[in-house]
């Protein structure tokens, strides 16, 4: 089962209210991808081959964490051992995502500000930052969906703007002042 690198990668599947979920972790046991079927950017950040495993104890961990969270419970992200694939930036940006509590919403710009004043510099664009959002590999867990635009719109998420919706109402998110834009911007 070893692939290139000594890297291994697994998957299993999860069937969830709103829809099938694709999980994959490493070979260290570490949550690498939660991905919605049909999502942009399905398993883009494992670049081998992944092999099923239904039986790997974070698999266990997280479908028990997923049952909580479509029960109403608020299970803490720490619960999980999380490895996201990506560059410093996308950490950083995937980091405060998991800062964002449950019922409430950040902002592209704020974002952006937070990691300005992190780097001390004087801003940080909006969009990159939304890039970033948009290839979080771990959808729901690491929740990108509570990421809107300055305005209110319910814009780039990649598992479509109607999961978006659901999640948000899901978590008890005032949905008033958001709005599904005209034109979708997912990155």
């Amino acid at each position: 089962m070893k692939t290139k690198e000594n890297k291994t990668y697994f998957k299993t599947y999860y069937s969830s209210p709103i829809g099938n979920i694709t999980l994959a972790c490493d070979n260290k046991q570490n949550l690498v991808g939660l991905w919605l079927k049909g999502q942009k950017y399905f398993g883009d950040t494992v670049e081998y081959e992944m092999f099923e495993n239904n039986n790997l104890e974070i698999f266990k961990k997280t479908k028990k964490w997923l049952d909580g969270y479509f029960r109403g419970e608020k299970p803490k992200i720490s619960e999980l051992s999380l490895a996201p694939i990506g560059n410093d930036f996308r950490q950083r940006v995937w980091r405060i995502l998991c800062k964002i509590p449950y019922g409430k919403v950040y902002t592209y710009g704020e974002i952006a500000k937070i990691i300005a004043k992190e780097q001390g510099k004087a801003k940080m664009s909006a969009q990159a930052v939304g890039g970033a959002v948009g290839h979080n590999p771990i959808s729901i867990i690491i929740p990108c969906h509570r990421v809107v635009g300055s305005n209110g719109s319910l814009t780039g998420y990649a598992g479509g703007i109607e999961t978006k919706i659901k999640l948000l109402k899901h978590e008890g998110v005032n949905m008033d002042g958001l709005f599904i834009p005209k034109y979708s911007t997912a990155p």
